[in-house]
């Protein structure tokens, strides 16, 4: 995550500097006055932002599964339920609600974690095991460790609301997930708890290129377990829909990696979706910077960029500063590039030796010459 820095800083004040090689320095003592370059970036628009959001609606009282992580005595299981985005986007906070045991205090909640799945076969091992019914349209084997988001690894925060104190569904599935050909178990009956909805801010938040995808929440309590709360299928107003809509899986460590279908496979019901909601913003260039923040719209794809969405390539082009018009100079367009690699040397984009390299690319290269 890019710390914002409010300090100003001299070459001689600057630690992360001093750990560029000769062509750093000597780019950067060409023309000083390049330092101030990258405040030109703010003349440049930003792209047009707009917001993202996804709901598969409130709680239906069918059914509510278990999603915990691995703890003294209790094996992992999870639950996940599919969600589709058109455009890539930036999404910054998720909602789901689901069941405590009654009595169960609100600060029982001792941990959240977050994971995003692509639909099999992505990420998977193809053909499957054969201990299920069938992997099509099921959630892949591994997570995307990119969109991964743990409370205790502090990379997200979260809070609890009691919805409704005591809250029924007719079934439930907590223990019976078991390899074909036992797989139905009709599920494990009615349930009555403590209806909570959980709101998760993600830090930083998670950036998903336009595909399908399965959202998969993990909830520890101190006492009991929490059960994820399905919603309507299909998907009805103000809910988002969508198409294919798929239905919610579910796994344990003795299943893993493959996943059964909760209604199809379990309990013989449904298919069920989940109740969860996302939000965020659109990212036009999908270079993880939402588009109301990103002051250099159209990124090329993969390229690295800093906290303001901006590669080297768009800070100090080869043609001319952002700005506008062309180089005095080769020695500017080598000082603009020392300044921007110093800048990401800063945020831990870059190591030093990365940096050093390119300032030296920019030195044997042709920008900045008369006709060039």
């Amino acid at each position: 995550m890019t710390n914002d820095r409010n300090k100003t800083k001299t070459i001689n004040e600057t630690p992360a500097l001093r750990r560029l090689g000769p062509f750093g320095w000597a780019a950067l003592s060409a023309d000083k006055a390049t330092l101030g370059g990258l405040g030109l970036l703010l003349l440049l628009s930003h792209a047009s932002a707009a917001s993202f959001s996804f709901s598969t609606g409130d709680p239906d009282g069918k059914i509510a599964t278990l999603s915990r992580p691995p703890s003294l005595g209790q094996i992992q299981t999870e639950t996940a339920d599919d969600f589709v985005v058109t455009q890539a986007v930036v999404i910054r906070q998720a909602t789901f609600t689901g069941l405590l045991p009654a009595g169960a205090a609100l600060t029982s909640i001792g941990n959240v974690e977050i994971e995003i799945y692509h639909v099999f076969p992505g990420d998977s091992a193809n053909p499957p095991s054969g201990n299920v019914l069938t992997r099509t349209n099921s959630p892949a084997d591994v997570e995307i460790d990119s969109a991964t988001r743990d409370g205790d690894g502090g990379r997200l925060s979260f809070s609890a609301t009691m919805v409704n104190p005591s809250f029924s569904v007719s079934n439930s599935v907590v223990n019976g997930i078991n390899k074909h050909p036992n797989e139905k178990t009709n599920g494990e009956g009615a349930v009555t708890g403590e209806e909570v909805l959980i709101t998760v801010n993600f830090n930083p938040p998670i950036s998903l290129p336009a595909d399908h995808y399965f959202f998969r929440p993990e909830v520890l309590l101190s006492r009991g377990d929490f059960l994820w709360l399905s919603a309507p299928k299909p998907i009805v107003a103000p809910g988002t829909l969508f198409a294919p809509d798929l239905q919610s899986w579910m796994r344990n460590d003795a299943l893993a990696p493959d996943w059964l279908r909760i209604g199809t496979d379990i309990t013989g019901q449904g298919p069920f979706n989940a109740a969860f909601c996302l939000s965020g913003e659109t990212d036009a260039d999908a270079d993880g910077v939402p588009d109301s923040l990103d002051l250099c719209p159209g990124t090329p794809a993969g390229a690295m960029v800093d906290a303001n969405g901006c590669s080297l390539d768009q800070i100090a082009p080869c043609s001319g500063p952002a700005s506008g018009g062309t180089w005095k100079n080769h020695g500017q367009y080598v000082s603009a590039v020392a300044q921007a690699a110093e800048a990401f040397l800063e945020q831990d984009l870059i190591s030093a030796d990365q940096a050093e390299e390119i300032v030296t690319q920019a030195a044997h290269s042709h920008c900045g010459f008369a006709g060039r």
